[in-house]
């Protein structure tokens, strides 16, 4: 009888998860089963309530979990950036480029998990929370560096950037035939963004 190692407990929850992400994405939230979960990750179907109490609290679990993978990526990337500019360039980047890199991830974050009930009402989304707060980073650095508006408010443009590129994500999740490929919306969106983010330059006065 083969040995139980010490990381087989955390093996057995990421096989959970991953497989999760790949039935909630095809079926559905509402339409998977978790005995379905169970069979895909290899695992019997009691296995998954040691670790999850339902299918709810699966998918809960699933986005902390991910979006905590998610925030530690773009805290790195964006360490490696250059002045606030550079950095929400990277951010932009970082968030359209998981729709590939991440496919069935974003399908259930994007679609699935709104439709939880649990989610929108009982749950407090810390890792959404911490994702919000890199894009206050890069504002509040913004300011400091005299590249962004001094009169901007950093609640509302962090809500506006995170929104315009959620509904981007979800237009492209949602399109059976998407118009544009990430990348052209990434460099589009950042354009506008920068745009309306920048502090104005002083005007050339004639010699």
């Amino acid at each position: 009888m083969p040995r139980r190692g010490p990381n087989n407990g955390a093996d057995k929850r990421n096989r959970i998860l991953r497989a999760a992400i790949r039935i909630f994405s095809q079926k559905g939230f509402f339409n998977s089963k978790v005995s379905e979960i169970a069979r895909a990750s290899g695992v019997a179907d009691g296995t998954i309530y040691l670790y999850f109490k339902n299918k709810d609290d699966l998918l809960i679990s699933l986005f902390e979990e991910k979006m905590g993978d998610v925030v530690a990526g773009v805290r790195q990337r964006i360490s490696a950036g250059g002045d606030a500019l550079a950095k929400l360039r990277i951010f932009i980047d970082n968030h359209m480029e998981l729709l590939e890199r991440e496919a069935g991830l974003i399908e259930v974050l994007q679609v699935e998990l709104r439709q939880s009930k649990k989610f929108l009402k009982d749950y407090t989304p810390v890792k959404f929370f911490e994702y919000l707060e890199v894009i206050s980073d890069i504002l509040e650095e913004g300011k400091r560096e005299g590249l962004f508006r001094p009169d901007l408010n950093v609640s509302v443009a962090r809500r506006a950037i995170f929104g315009a590129l959620d509904e981007l994500c979800l237009t492209y999740v949602l399109s059976h035939n998407p118009k544009y490929h990430p990348s052209v919306s990434s460099a589009e969106i950042y354009r506008i963004l920068a745009g309306g983010l920048c502090a104005a330059k002083p005007s050339a006065q004639a010699g």
